[in-house]
């Protein structure tokens, strides 16, 4: 897979479950919610989502299907209970007796602790006095839920056939690494993958890293992904033969624009949907691979002009988001900007955005509209729902 907009065949998506029922006023903040979804709403809009994507002939993976099945393999199952039990916040003896009966529940009982928690209330009893549960509320979480597992974008990225596994920034999603980690080394279908990033080097996020063009990745630099991810990953694909270019690019570090998607997406091969106040901001440092295994840094320069010069085009088409500022920021806020391609100029986005999918479809792109209006809480889009793991090349 060696770009954005190559048409889509297989994709990872996460439908959500249990996880997202954990959310209350007093943790969805930690939790990176900006709100409290409508869980079953939230599953209907992510059920259309997928329907949407298998009518035009993608193969849709479910995170919790692949989960379940890597741990059947025991080796699986023992690294997923390792997962899930923290010693530290646990103490030893408690923290034995979950991991004793973890270790023998089925796959898909372990899958439902991984991904959706567990609370202090609902361990397996304990012999002896325990002071970790005695001063825990119950429906405080002895294992946290994963709630932002619905942004399959974050946590790995396929490049080329290898695929990345992040390693992410948030404290509330740190956990996310390990199942992917999981699911990669362990499933049938993706044992033998090989590994184009570490999960435990610094930190990168999938919807930081955007497959510009054949041999050229944009890497967006802020809240999420630091310069030093960002050079660790040039440094990783460059030693692959996996890229010529990786251009860095510094985005703020705020709520608004947390990833690189947020700001922009590629909607063509030759054109992007971007939030016009970045248009003229946003700069990039291209990186390239030195003679002596070095990493050679260049820069600051305009993006829109490094990346159609790494890209080998004349220039990129920008489709602004909104057609004036009031609406511009609305509809950024609303993940205007947060497309995903199915094919060139073929793009799923949110239907509340009207202004920008209006502006998309004047430009001739093609806008399958979907309704996001739980599912856009956690602040993502169609891009950051999706992780693409097999494209066919762009025409």
């Amino acid at each position: 897979m060696d770009s954005e907009v190559g048409p889509l065949r297989t994709v990872l998506l996460h439908r959500p479950g249990n996880e997202l029922k954990r959310l209350t006023p007093r943790n969805n903040d930690q939790l990176l919610f900006d709100s409290i979804p409508w869980v079953d709403r939230a599953q209907q809009e992510h059920d259309a989502f997928a329907e949407v994507l298998r009518g035009r002939g993608v193969e849709v993976l479910l995170l919790t299907d692949v989960l379940t099945e890597a741990l059947a393999d025991a080796r699986a199952h023992a690294a997923g209970v390792h997962a899930a039990v923290n010693d530290l916040r646990l103490g030893e003896n408690l923290a034995d007796s979950l991991r004793s009966y973890l270790s023998r529940v089925d796959p898909p009982t372990l899958t439902e602790v991984l991904t959706g928690g567990m609370t202090f209330e609902e361990l397996p009893a304990a012999e002896g006095p325990s002071l970790v549960r005695k001063m825990h509320h119950p429906h405080d979480f002895a294992v946290d839920p994963l709630p932002n597992l619905l942004f399959t974008r974050d946590s790995s990225v396929w490049i080329a056939d290898r695929v990345a596994i992040s390693s992410l920034a948030m404290p509330a999603r740190r956990r996310e690494t390990a199942l992917l980690d999981l699911i990669y080394a362990y499933h049938p279908r993706f044992r033998h993958a090989a590994r184009a990033y570490g999960a435990h080097s610094a930190p990168v996020e999938g919807g930081d890293v955007m497959l510009l063009a054949p041999g050229v990745l944009a890497v967006g630099v802020g809240e999420r992904t630091t310069p030093a991810g960002a050079e660790s990953l040039a440094r990783s694909v460059f030693a692959d033969d996996l890229a010529h270019t990786v251009l860095a690019v510094p985005i703020e570090q705020e709520r608004a624009t947390m990833h690189l998607d947020t700001v922009c997406t590629m909607v063509d091969s030759d054109a992007v949907v971007m939030y016009p106040l970045a248009r003229d901001s946003l700069v990039a440092y291209p990186m390239r691979p030195g003679d002596d295994g070095s990493v050679r840094v260049d820069g600051p320069e305009p993006f829109l002009h490094a990346a159609a010069e790494a890209m080998g085009i004349e220039k990129l088409r920008v489709i602004d988001t909104g057609l004036d500022p009031v609406t511009a920021e609305r509809e950024q806020w609303d993940d205007g900007n947060n497309t995903l391609a199915l094919a060139p100029g073929v793009v799923v986005g949110y239907e509340r955005n009207v202004e920008t999918n209006a502006r998309l479809e004047e430009a001739g792109i093609e806008v399958l509209a979907i309704a996001g209006s739980e599912l856009g809480s956690g602040r993502g889009g169609p891009r950051c729902m999706s992780c693409p793991i097999v494209r066919s090349p762009a025409d």
